[in-house]
């Protein structure tokens, strides 16, 4: 091999991903120099608190005090990312390290997501790169196995499980059956969720990852304001207990489908049959299916966060570069990613789980039933179970296929009545 200069790296951001980044690059210095043809080291660091003891030798490194200086020296050839935010001072280091014509590696979905389609511009214009692989997925390569393994194919359907909170809680709430505020605070305890976990457990996260994944998917422009968002604060163990009975598991799903209709986008509960691949996707992994039209069905699967999976996917990146692998960040130059409009979920036709709770007397299960007829909404079961300590009951039920313009019709009907204490849960039911 002919020896070539070293790819010289300045890394914003020490936290646990930094860390890892730097303990990633020392222990596999050998064999990363080997798969890349030259070395790859790190010449400057900045951080909020330059003393703060992170378990590396930092001293080693040049330090900058204002990150955004990291951009301008002329010892490093790679910027890397990891402070994190969709603006401030993440996006003005983004935008200054493209435009002095350095490459950059992020690992920020939420910039990505608001900001992707304006920085692959810059990249492009300045033939720098643009990688970001550990936005999504963590040390799953779902963005390269997208935009480079499946380039041949046309994908029409991209979806999966990616936060691995919500995971986590969920099927933990699944094997013990206990409640969602008692799973999520032993979630916190163990640092699989934030002190504020709203991104997390409010669908957010999942939904910035998901339109960075429709994106290359789809040719489309970025869309992260069309990605409708739910989450799982209000699913109850007795859902889970009674997807289960159905032959389900609740997992929260992100879905993004490209058609004559526009770009649908989706980040939800769904039922998923047990017979599925992400029915068996448990604790904090991330998976995503995405389905091919010469390669079928792919699945990836792995540890969507944490610093060894997050820090492979962020030398992974630099390898690429290292390699002088520049191609265009979203699969296509920015120039030819189409403006897809939304689709109107309305127009979708499936199966759906609602869930009641509903004061314990007579006439309710009419009322139900009769706003669910009014709405051309056809059940296919129905379940009802025993009073709770407030002395509300939970009642249940599954629909046949059909628009789910008309679901949300007869939820409309049903909203307010003084029958229901609080309000009702819906859930999607995905097909196979």
């Amino acid at each position: 091999m002919t020896p070539t200069n070293p790819l010289r790296v300045a890394l914003a951001g020490l936290g646990t991903v930094g860390g890892g980044v730097i303990r990633l690059l020392d222990a596999n210095r050998d064999l990363i120099e080997r798969r890349a043809g030259r070395a790859i080291e790190i010449v400057a660091v900045s951080a909020r608190d330059r003393a703060k003891d992170r378990g590396v030798d930092i001293g080693r490194f040049a330090w900058e005090d204002d990150t955004a200086r990291l951009a301008q020296r002329d010892d490093a050839d790679v910027v890397v990312e990891l402070v994190g935010g969709s603006d401030g001072p993440a996006l003005a280091l983004a935008r200054a390290t493209l435009a002095s014509g350095k490459s950059l590696v992020t690992a920020n979905k939420a910039m990505m997501a608001h900001h992707g389609l304006e920085l692959a511009e810059a990249a492009e214009s300045a033939g720098a790169a643009l990688k970001f692989e550990a936005a999504v997925a963590g040390g799953v390569p779902v963005v390269k196995g997208l935009r480079d393994g499946a380039a041949a194919n046309r994908i029409d359907h991209v979806y999966g499980i990616l936060n691995g909170t919500c995971n986590f809680i969920l099927t933990k709430m699944e094997a013990e059956g206990r409640d969602f505020a008692d799973v999520l605070a032993e979630a916190q305890a163990l640092g699989f969720a934030e002190a504020d976990p709203s991104f997390d457990i409010d669908g957010v996260d999942a939904a910035h990852k998901l339109s960075i994944l429709a994106s290359i998917a789809f040719g489309v422009r970025p869309a992260f304001d069309e990605v409708a968002t739910g989450g799982i604060r209000h699913i109850l163990a007795a859902d889970i207990a009674e997807a289960a009975a159905l032959g389900y598991r609740v997992r929260l799903v992100s879905v993004a489908e490209a058609g004559p209709h526009g770009l649908f986008q989706r980040v939800h509960p769904y039922l998923v049959p047990i017979d599925h691949p992400l029915a068996h996707v448990s604790g904090a992994l991330n998976a995503v299916v995405a389905e091919g039209n010469f390669v079928g069905r792919l699945l990836f699967q792995g540890a969507g966060a944490g610093d060894g999976p997050t820090a492979s996917a962020v030398v992974a990146d630099l390898i690429d570069i290292a390699r002088g692998e520049f191609g265009p960040p979203y699969a296509m130059p920015a120039a030819s990613l189409s403006a897809m409009p939304a689709a109107d979920s309305g127009d979708r036709r499936g199966r759906a789980y609602l869930r009641f709770m509903v004061a314990d007397r007579v006439g309710v299960l009419a009322e139900i039933a009769a706003a669910m007829r009014d709405a051309g909404v056809s059940i296919e079961s129905l379940m009802q179970r025993g009073a709770a300590a407030d002395g509300s009951v939970l009642v249940a039920i599954v629909t046949h296929e059909g628009p789910e313009r008309a679901v949300a019709h007869a939820l409309d009907k049903l909203r307010g009545s003084p029958s229901l204490a609080g309000e009702p849960l819906w859930m999607h039911i995905l097909g196979q």
